[in-house]
């Protein structure tokens, strides 16, 4: 298995990645060895995860959630479809966001 994981970071920013071990590299990132972005942001949280079956569908969701507004980030970690769907419409530069919504079934891990 395979997940997408979003992190708040200390700045208030978010970070979004895929793993094949989500429990090690949250710790990962949470002890600050994981480099890049995180790593100079710190502490940071976990938001939100999303399990797939394969590799290539984590990163084309992890890919596809990395274009996404802020708000719109947010209402996928909330489970508010509703928005997420007005927030695809309201911005043509992402035509492929149907696509992700139906194939994240979401779980709010907090």
């Amino acid at each position: 298995m395979f997940w997408v994981y979003i992190l708040k970071c200390v700045d208030g920013s978010y970070y979004t990645g895929h793993t094949d071990n989500l429990e090690s590299r949250i710790a990962q990132h949470k002890a600050g060895e994981y480099p890049g972005y995180t790593a100079t942001r710190l502490p940071v949280e976990f938001a939100w995860s999303q399990e797939f079956n394969t590799r290539e569908e984590a990163l084309s969701a992890e890919r596809q959630i990395k274009g996404w507004s802020r708000k719109k980030k947010e209402a996928m970690m909330h489970g508010d479809w509703a928005e997420v769907s007005r927030l695809a419409q309201s911005k043509s530069a992402h035509p492929s966001t149907s696509h992700i919504i139906k194939a994240i079934n979401l779980t709010r891990i907090c």
